[in-house]
């Protein structure tokens, strides 16, 4: 049966005897039961599936999370993340410490940063080959954003392919091993007594922490609940994470933020869910349909990550002319289309049912600017 609890002997003998399991909802590419032992206590048992992958990257899948929840589960501080209690390889099983989630509050950020920052200062030069580098922008994505200039007629100043191909450069993860979660949104995360600490790192990687602090400024680019996060808030969190970074590690976090917003900029990836990443030319799709994605639409997205690099590069060493062809950009998508509406604020952000996994939970509630309860 595809769906009875993966739990062997071996399972038994490491964590405990199963006494009652709940099967939880979850994504295509997983399977999530929330499983009391016979001394009640409890855990999460996740199965990495095919979910449409093959095989192989099933697998990869499962390595991947396991050994970023080891490297997350160094800290000597407070957890940033469940503890790895057993695993079975062969049928990509983990079994997890199960992790009581406080639930709603309002001033969520800040946790949240603070906790970034910790799980980024967990690895560093030592941990190379631990995880996949982290992938980011390419040529392609350069070209395909240029060509998106173009086909809605706006002007390219001659000086903006130097710009990104230096920008694509500079993006390259070899000198940074931060341990990236892969997809920091809201829902991957847990708010506890001792901190926040982070779920689902089936894409976790090392590369630069600033690409992840860079989510509150770009609108949370791997999320299907994009929001908007301005002024003292945005100051307060991107402080807290620079000055936890620099605590831990001694030293200022490398890098530019404006690169890591333009990187998720130009990345039309970044405007779908993962099943349909790498398929086609995501922003080529853009000047002749508005694609949803939760309740965002592609261009809604779109037109925020423009306004955030326009405004960031307004005197910037490197990416000026960028700068300047987003902000042509963001007028012509609102000129043409004038019924996109901004990204929700920050803190209207989906609160769900408290359990120890995202694909295990159920939003609550999400900002009725769409119409919706």
């Amino acid at each position: 049966m595809p769906n009875r609890l993966p739990f062997d002997e071996v399972l038994s003998s490491t964590v405990g005897v199963p006494d009652r399991s709940e099967l939880l909802d979850s994504s295509p590419r997983s399977r999530v039961w929330r499983v009391r032992l016979a001394d009640r206590s409890q855990v999460v048992v996740k199965q990495i599936t095919d979910g449409g992958d093959t095989r192989a990257d099933a697998d990869t899948r499962f390595a991947r999370e396991v050994a970023g929840l080891r490297l997350a589960g160094r800290t000597s501080g407070p957890a940033v993340a469940p503890a790895v209690l057993a695993t079975d390889p062969p049928s990509r099983v983990m079994v997890l410490e199960h992790v009581d989630d406080l639930g709603r509050t309002d001033d969520w950020m800040p946790g949240y940063a603070e906790s970034l920052a910790r799980l980024h200062a967990l690895t560093g030069p030592a941990d190379e080959g631990a995880l996949p580098a982290w992938s980011g922008p390419t040529a392609a994505d350069a070209e395909s954003f240029l060509t998106l200039a173009r086909t809605l007629d706006v002007p390219v100043p001659s000086a903006v392919l130097d710009e990104l191909t230096a920008l694509v450069d500079r993006l390259n993860p070899s000198p940074h091993h931060a341990l990236l979660h892969g997809d920091p949104c809201p829902g991957n995360d847990l708010r506890t007594a001792d901190g926040v600490r982070f779920v689902d790192f089936e894409r976790a990687s090392l590369g630069n922490g600033l690409v992840e602090l860079a989510y509150f400024r770009i609108g949370f680019p791997t999320c299907w609940c994009a929001m908007s996060v301005t002024a003292a808030p945005l100051a307060e969190v991107e402080d807290i994470y620079r000055t936890t970074w620099r605590g831990l590690t001694g030293r200022d976090v490398p890098g530019d933020l404006a690169d890591a917003c333009a990187g998720w900029l130009i990345q039309g990836d970044a405007l779908v869910e993962r099943a349909h990443r790498g398929t086609v030319d995501q922003l080529a799709r853009v000047p002749t349909e508005d694609f949803e994605w939760g309740f965002v639409s592609a261009r809604e997205r779109l037109v925020h990550r423009l306004g955030v690099v326009a405004d960031m590069t307004r005197d910037h060493d490197h990416l000026l002319a960028v700068g300047r062809l987003s902000s042509a950009l963001a007028v012509r998508l609102l000129a043409r289309w004038p019924e996109l509406r901004p990204l929700p604020a920050h803190d209207t952000r989906p609160w769900y049912q408290a359990v120890s996994c995202r694909s295990g939970r159920t939003p609550r509630a999400w900002p009725d600017r769409h119409g919706r309860p």
